[in-house]
């Protein structure tokens, strides 16, 4: 039997990582298969979301190094890992600016790798503040305008559109949402839930088993001229750094990560710069994540997301940072290497940097392949 195989796509921060564990959990849970989720993302390795599937406790992925839009060969390769240790559902993101892996995913899949992957309906998770943009109130959440050009040609893209976060609206709210997406597209599904408590989960699980995508091109406007200057507005962050104490006391590593949350707002603001989604992940250890911290920004006017906080103090830590922002690349890692000199400071800390990557996404050069350019 063709193991079952679902893309979920989705603006930056409406909760793919949180949504595709929830799926995995229920349907495991429930014995309707077993599941796993390959996470993807952009830059070359120290992914948030890889790591805080990993300590989820579902079999997981990284694919790393450019969207799976573009990889065919090494998807289905790790399609394929995933069969083998014994996976016959799985799950798959795409990056949270990205569109087009209707084209370049399933259809590719349909036609190359036929019958082998049984295609569940293509997904586009939506959160209500970001649709606040593209409401009738046309609310301005410090995001470029051309953004909008993202939001709506993921959902024009997708089989289902899932209403995520529901715990954070009313319900009047989230009827009000769902009639104006239905507005927009009456002829597509469109279901609430919410991932993070679990709200609508199973009801969503069994539609998507119940259900094949359509798998068929349609329009969005994949490389336009606004796709294009709506990709230019953003930008990738990346880094790992070590944080110990000098004199090897144990710190509350939740207040020292809090402050660099607060550091990098500050200077988002100061540089008139936003952010969709900042992402800090640290763990006890690489093998048993006993203790964990995960927490998200969606922006600067916003409440820090605690996924989960450390439950012990610690005297060293390694702290996994991904930044999806509205700011230069370069600008931006400065604010967040501001950000960490003055927590190092306060607490009296060394700092080490394991890893560092940064790049706009139109950027020349951002790709892992050596790459020259000439003039003719």
């Amino acid at each position: 039997m063709a193991t079952k195989y679902m893309v979920v796509s989705g603006f930056l921060g409406s909760g793919k990582t949180t949504a595709m564990i929830a799926f995995a959990r229920n349907l495991n849970a429930r014995g309707l298969g077993s599941a796993a989720i390959l996470a993807n993302d952009l830059g070359a390795g120290n992914i948030v979301d890889a790591e805080f599937t990993a300590a989820a406790g579902i079999t997981s992925l990284p694919i790393s190094g450019g969207c799976i839009c573009y990889q065919h060969e090494n998807l289905v390769g790790k399609l394929h890992q995933l069969e083998a240790a014994g996976a016959d559902v799985i799950f798959s993101d795409v990056p949270g600016c990205g569109i087009g892996a209707m084209d370049h995913v399933y259809l590719e899949l349909k036609d190359k790798e036929k019958d082998e992957f049984d295609l569940m309906p293509f997904t586009c998770l939506v959160d209500p503040e970001r649709l606040r943009m593209v409401m009738p109130e046309q609310a301005d959440i410090h995001l470029p305008e051309e953004m909008k050009f993202l939001l709506d040609a993921q959902m024009a893209e997708a089989d289902i559109i899932i209403l995520n976060k529901i715990d954070t609206i009313s319900e009047a709210e989230a009827h009000a949402i769902t009639n104006f997406i239905k507005s927009i597209y009456p002829s597509k599904p469109v279901m609430t839930m919410s991932a993070m408590m679990g709200t609508g989960v199973t009801q969503v699980v069994d539609y998507i088993l119940g259900h094949r995508s359509q798998a068929i091109h349609r329009e969005i406007g994949y490389g336009s001229d606004t796709f294009i200057a709506a990709e230019e507005k953003m930008s990738w962050f990346n880094t790992r750094v070590w944080l110990r104490q000098r004199e090897d006391k144990n710190l509350d590593f939740n207040e020292v990560i809090a402050d660099i949350f607060e550091g990098v707002r500050a200077g988002l603001k100061k540089h008139d710069s936003n952010v969709p989604h900042l992402k800090m992940f640290a763990a006890d250890s690489d093998e048993e994540l006993t203790d964990f911290f995960k927490a998200s920004l969606i922006g600067i006017d916003y409440d820090v997301i605690y996924d989960r906080k450390l439950d012990r103090k610690y005297s060293a830590l390694s702290l996994i940072i991904n930044a999806r922002c509205a700011a230069d690349p370069v600008v931006m890692a400065d604010i967040v290497d501001d950000a960490v000199d003055v927590v190092s400071v306060k607490y009296d800390m060394k700092v080490r940097t394991f890893f560092l990557e940064t790049f706009g996404m139109m950027e020349e050069g951002k790709f892992n392949l050596g790459k020259a350019s000439r003039y003719d």
